[in-house]
């Protein structure tokens, strides 16, 4: 694995191909979503803040799951950082890049993974002290064009690909060098409880790299 600044993130995204990224509506629902996608080989989880039991999700799935690691998405100031750290997150997501959340994240010491779209963003990031990135939106960003042009500047960094897509395209991400995994909502779309083709899904999703 490639010299990093962050190592224990890289660790964390080095596990699994895709991380799953999850909307959850009820503590109980994401416990069993997290086993069915442990279960399935997919053990790195991105819980969403997009929901008032995002928190009390994490909490549950830490305690309740042996083996998930998860983390927080949509983080977007110190307040969300804090309450996500305090519930159990063992990884903090954001969609961009400020610097007053990348300080409170580094200071933290929780692995952070911010969003990025453009050179400045990385440039931003890499003046933090960060190396590993979310690049996103994906697909509204420009796709594997986007992100192939966007590279070559930059040695260090490495990236998630999060936001549109799909299963028939996760490959084609992975395949670039400077990816070192994708973020997917496929796995589990939006009101899918049907827990054998989550768990389905995982196992195909695993076994893509």
């Amino acid at each position: 694995m490639q010299a990093t600044l962050n190592p224990k993130l890289a660790e964390i995204l080095g596990r699994v191909p895709v991380v799953p990224v999850l909307t959850v509506d009820a503590p109980e629902q994401a416990v069993l979503l997290a086993q069915a996608l442990v279960d399935g080989g997919l053990n790195v989880l991105e819980i969403t803040l997009r929901t008032p039991t995002a928190m009390a999700a994490m909490r549950s799935i830490a305690r309740k799951v042996p083996g998930a690691i998860v983390g927080a998405g949509t983080v977007l100031n110190e307040a969300q950082l804090g309450r996500a750290i305090e519930a159990g997150s063992q990884f903090i997501v954001s969609p961009g890049l400020t610097e007053p959340l990348g300080r409170a994240a580094i200071r933290s010491g929780t692995p952070f993974l911010p969003g990025v779209a453009t050179a400045g963003d990385v440039m931003r990031g890499l003046d933090l002290g960060l190396d590993r990135f979310k690049f996103f939106p994906a697909e509204a960003a420009g796709g594997i064009a986007a992100l192939k042009a966007l590279t070559p500047p930059f040695a260090e960094p490495r990236f998630c690909p999060t936001g549109g897509i799909r299963v028939d395209t996760a490959s084609e991400w992975l395949a670039l060098p400077a990816v070192l995994c994708v973020g997917g909502s496929w796995i589990v779309p939006p009101g899918d409880i049907d827990l054998a083709a989550i768990a389905e899904r995982a196992q195909a999703a695993a076994s893509l790299r």
